[in-house]
């Protein structure tokens, strides 16, 4: 009789497909909108830096539309050596009752299927009735929002294991 087959990671050579020419920009000049700097670190469990991550953005334009034809609203951006990332959009608007935020999609090294996760903006008075946001528990909340950085830009680490591990959502 046979048996399942044992499920694997991916394995030491992942590769994510075909480059994505402008990783760090998913509003380029001339898209309207507040714009706004990103980044942080993808870390594994141990707090060590995973150097071949991707991130896969999706967003809402300033009026919280997905269909807008000036804006792709998408985006992939690699970890660098280090585990940084780092990219440029313009600040989403709120979508219904969802407060302003990027939606991510995580791929790594021993995700067999991607890790998916919000970023909220700081200081947004619409994080108390966001749907979505109010059932994560509140100690766990500051791992979705982004914080912001001394030079004017935000800062928001993704850790995929352990005590500080980002929060993800099963879709």
């Amino acid at each position: 009789m046979a048996s399942t087959t044992p499920s694997q990671t991916v394995g030491p050579y992942l590769q994510i497909g075909l480059a994505w020419l402008d990783t760090d920009t998913i509003a380029p000049a001339g898209v309207a909108g507040e714009r706004v700097r990103i980044r942080g670190r993808m870390l594994d469990g141990d707090a060590k830096p995973i150097a071949d991550g991707l991130l896969e953005i999706w967003q809402a334009d300033p009026a919280g539309r997905f269909d807008n034809p000036a804006f792709r609203g998408f985006g992939r951006v690699p970890t660098k050596s280090d585990g940084t990332f780092a990219f440029t959009t313009i600040r989403p608007g709120r979508i219904g009752s969802q407060a302003p935020h990027l939606l991510v999609g995580v791929f790594a090294r021993g995700l067999l299927k991607r890790a998916v996760t919000r970023m909220y903006f700081p200081g947004d008075a619409t994080h108390d009735s966001d749907p979505l946001l109010s059932l994560v528990e509140p100690a766990r909340r500051a791992t979705l929002v982004a914080r912001p950085a001394g030079d004017g830009s935000l800062e928001w680490n993704i850790v995929l294991q352990g005590p500080h591990e980002t929060v993800f959502f099963d879709l």
